[in-house]
C-alpha cells in the first residue's frame, strides 16, 4: 500500500522502506516511552511487527507506526506512533493512525494502545480508556 496525502507527503507500509536509523533516532532520543531504546531492540521489534507504516515527506521518513497482532485472536496493539515535530499540525498523525487501524489487514481487530498523550487523536478512531493510560478500541466490523 502506498497512499499520497498531498503536499509531497505519503504513507507506505513497505517494511523495506522504513529508515531504521531515523525511527531509532526519534524514538530513543525524543519519545518518552522509548528513551534510550537500543537500535538493535528497535530492529528486532520492527522485524517481528505485523505491519509497519512510514510517513514520508519528499522521500524522507517523518513519521511511523508499528503494529503487533496476537495470532488467532484478532487482537492488535498499536506501538511507536510519531510524527516529527516540524511536520505536526497538518493532520498527518490522524492520517497515520487512520491508515494503521482503519485500513489494511487488521481493520476488524480489537486494538490496544498504551499512551499518556494525544488521547483526542485516538478518540477519533474509537479508542476509549479503561484507564488514563491504556486505551482500547473494540472490534469494528468494517470492510477495508
Amino acid at each position: 500500500m502506498k497512499r499520497e496525502l498531498g503536499d509531497r507527503y505519503e504513507l507506505d507500509d513497505d517494511p523495506a522502506r522504513i529508515d531504521l536509523d531515523a525511527v531509532h533516532a526519534y524514538l530513543s532520543g525524543e519519545a518518552y516511552w522509548a528513551l534510550g531504546r537500543p537500535r538493535e531492540t528497535q530492529a528486532e521489534m520492527n522485524a517481528a511487527a505485523s505491519r509497519l507504516i512510514g510517513l514520508y515527506h519528499e522521500g524522507r521518513q517523518v513519521g511511523f507506526t508499528r503494529t503487533a497482532v496476537v495470532p488467532g485472536m484478532e487482537f492488535a496493539y498499536l506501538f511507536d506512533v510519531y510524527v516529527l515535530p516540524e511536520h505536526r499540525g497538518r493532520g498527518l498523525g490522524e492520517e497515520l493512525v487512520r491508515e494503521t487501524v482503519d485500513r489494511g489487514p487488521f481493520v476488524n481487530y480489537r486494538w490496544l494502545l498504551d499512551t499518556t498523550d494525544a488521547h483526542g487523536l485516538y478518540e477519533k478512531f474509537g479508542f476509549v480508556g479503561p484507564s488514563e493510560r491504556l486505551l482500547e478500541r473494540p472490534r469494528q466490523m468494517r470492510h477495508s
